[in-house]
């Protein structure tokens, strides 16, 4: 994971804003996170929906950027069904999509495949081999194998892994997602317990480089022209993700203070800024602006 000391960042206090609106002459673009940001795994926000929208109306670009741990080809379908509207983006970019060229690199293995059966397009086309722990060359996890799992369950096969001394790679980076009132564990936090044993971890998605080399690749093709960084904004809930992955690519960010964070940074119902810098200043990271949730 990046040390969140060796970014040398000088922090400043964050502007509260009321509106994406309010930036829409400052930036050109948007890296936007998806889960906890635009819906929280039931339903849609629609003020974030309708933000999003109006900043495209604008002539801005919405680029999604996604930990989720598979190819973005299934995502729009999915964000279809919870009634996230087309017009509010122009592409998605995930982890996924970002991990399956060190996936592919690493065929035919035999990889020790951790993760349920609903990320199976993750692993789709790349010539990997299964295996039992026993006899595999590396681990691949997408998820844990059960939304009702914890990582202890995982701890007696990360022991022997790293006896073996295996390299796991990890489709996706964030340690917990909200689903609707539920904190449900994800894969990051199994690589933090294997890394927590010396044990070689691989990831790819925020707050990692190759994720926002995807995205600045994709910004580039969809304007023909590069965009400089200063005018791309990215938006997101995840102190360990979203705000130290926008510090370590050089760009400005927005801090959803809600999301992952439930109602923990605000007092009375309202968003307190303190509470906000706090959680930032803990994981050493920096955010331009801040808002309670995104309208």
């Amino acid at each position: 994971m990046l040390n969140a000391s060796q970014l040398s960042l000088q922090r400043e206090p964050m502007q509260s804003l009321n509106s994406l609106s309010s930036l829409t002459a400052d930036y050109d673009a948007v890296f936007c996170d998806v889960w906890g940001v635009i819906h929280n795994g039931r339903h849609v926000f629609a003020d974030a929906a309708a933000a999003l929208s109006q900043w495209r109306a604008a002539g801005k670009i919405v680029v999604l950027l996604t930990n989720v741990p598979k190819p973005r080809g299934p995502i729009p379908a999915q964000l279809d069904r919870l009634g996230f509207p087309r017009e509010a983006y122009d592409y998605i970019v995930t982890s996924g999509d970002a991990i399956r060229a060190e996936l592919s690199a690493r065929a035919p293995g035999p990889m020790h495949k951790i993760g349920p059966p609903y990320d199976k397009s993750l692993w789709e086309g790349l010539g990997l081999e299964l295996a039992s722990i026993e006899d595999a060359r590396f681990i691949g996890i997408s998820g844990l194998n059960d939304d009702r799992e914890t990582p202890e369950d995982y701890a007696d096969l990360l022991r022997q892994a790293r006896a073996r001394d295996l390299e796991l790679l990890c489709a996706n980076p964030d340690i917990v997602v909200r689903v609707g009132n539920d904190l449900i564990w994800c894969a990051g936090a199994i690589a933090r317990d294997y890394a927590a044993l010396g044990g070689r971890v691989v990831m790819a998605g925020k707050p990692h480089k190759p994720i926002y080399d995807l995205a600045f690749h994709e910004l580039e093709t969809l304007t023909s022209k590069p965009i400089d960084k200063s005018r791309i904004l990215c938006i997101g809930d995840g102190v360990g993700t979203d705000v130290l992955g926008a510090n370590a690519a050089g760009l400005d960010c927005l801090f959803i203070a809600s999301g992952m964070h439930g109602e923990a940074l605000k007092t009375n119902g309202a968003l307190d800024p303190a509470k906000a810098d706090s959680a930032l200043a803990s994981e050493g990271a920096r955010a331009s602006y801040v808002m309670a949730a995104l309208a």
